[in-house]
């Protein structure tokens, strides 16, 4: 019995191949649409992901305060209120898993007949594990390189390109500002980072050294940012609190006096980047749906043309004995077949579309099997439902008026 309505149903719908086709399209591009625009969507989600995985997890960025000079004020991170031993009392505290200070700064760095100017760092061993950056090549310094200021270096992936090109960094010895220093190892790679910023486009060194051969410091000890580590998301909220606290206390700050220094939660922000771009993906997912329900509305208006044509054929085989609900299931299998026909076609031209952006454009794009089984689901049920109401009127057709019709 089904059998012989799908075939019925296909007969129907190729006696009039051109207005099928047109009707069809509708599901085509709306199902086209919502795929491509989700696979456009998630490549962003995914991105952003890898931006914040590469950037360090539970992360805080401690600048030091501002100056004063003149009238003229720096802005936070221009004074020398950090130091040290602040990020040694820091990582006493509960949840936090690594407190590193840093003492960044740039520098034209010198490897035979090649140089290049890039962003070096003065850091310690707590770096690493903070920004979970492995060496890949070699092995990082110690605590008691950063104790003793010894002139070695961890270069990124990129500087080391520049500079050595082919050749192996590990043991040779290259010059900042004048200075020697051996490349005890090489970062793996970490790509840009949420300002745009190449992260390997660096070298790290024993934060002692820079302040004493490299950069200077106006204050022994003192250092620009401080980053920390919690042990987890959940907590940072408490960690944050027991810093602020601690680092007032230690620099005798009375109640009432704006704090010398500046907290920023760096999760915070790159967990609201995320956010908006899941919003804007869901977004561009509701807009090409809209071109869904334009295609279910263009379903229901041809097949309440073809019942209107088709009435003295309803009528005839309901005096030869079908049933309402026979009609009624002839003509919603007609716009199923209608519905699932396009969807298909249109997930070939939304996947098509998704691998032809990506190799013009090389943006990331990911064709997810959720998407696609959304997309689907929404055309069968947009089919079902637009198709429902011109089944519904075929099947209640009177009989002998639908014999008398011309």
């Amino acid at each position: 019995m089904m059998l012989a309505m799908l075939g019925e149903a296909w007969r129907a719908m190729g006696a009039n191949r051109m207005r099928t086709i047109l009707t069809m399209l509708g599901m085509v591009i709306g199902v086209g649409a919502v795929v491509l625009m989700m696979s456009i969507g998630q490549g962003a989600q995914y991105a952003i992901k890898q931006t914040i995985s590469a950037m360090g997890s539970n992360l805080f960025i401690l600048l030091s305060g501002s100056t004063s000079t003149g009238g003229v004020r720096s802005g936070h991170g221009g004074g020398y209120t950090l130091t040290i031993s602040d990020a040694d009392a820091i990582a006493e505290l509960p949840g936090v898993q690594a407190a590193a200070p840093i003492h960044p700064g740039s520098a034209q760095v010198v490897y035979g007949p090649n140089n290049w100017n890039t962003s070096v760092i003065g850091s310690t061993p707590a770096y690493l594990d903070a920004r979970a950056w492995p060496v890949v090549s070699g092995s990082a310094f110690t605590a008691s390189d950063v104790r003793s200021a010894t002139r070695v270096a961890l270069i990124g992936q990129t500087t080391a390109q520049n500079l050595f090109g082919d050749e192996d960094p590990v043991g040779k010895t290259l010059r900042i500002r004048q200075s020697p220093f051996v490349v005890l190892g090489v970062l793996a790679i970490k790509g840009q980072g949420m300002d745009g910023r190449d992260q390997d486009d660096s070298i790290i060194i024993p934060i002692t050294t820079a302040q004493r051969n490299v950069f200077g410091t106006q204050f022994p000890g003192s250092v620009r940012m401080v980053m920390v580590q919690t042990t987890t998301q959940e907590i940072m909220p408490e960690a944050e609190q027991s810093m602020t606290a601690l680092l007032r206390q230690r620099h005798r700050i009375r109640e009432g006096q704006d704090s010398d220094f500046s907290l920023r939660n760096l999760t915070a922000v790159a967990d609201s980047a995320a956010e908006s771009t899941r919003v804007m993906s869901l977004l561009l997912g509701a807009i090409a749906s809209v071109s869904l329900l334009v295609g279910g509305i263009g379903i229901m208006n041809i097949m309440l043309v073809s019942v209107t044509e088709r009435t003295r054929e309803i009528g005839i085989r309901m005096a030869i004995g079908a049933r309402e609900r026979d009609i009624l299931l002839q003509f919603l299998l007609e716009a199923i077949i209608i519905s699932v026909v396009g969807c298909f076609i249109g997930l070939l031209l939304g996947i098509g579309g998704a691998l032809l952006t990506y190799s013009l454009t090389g943006t990331m794009v990911i064709i997810s099997g959720s998407s696609v089984l959304v997309a689907f689901g929404v055309a069968a049920t947009v089919g079902i439902f637009f198709g429902y109401y011109p089944a519904r009127k075929a099947a209640r057709l009177d009989p002998i008026e639908a014999l008398r019709y011309q």
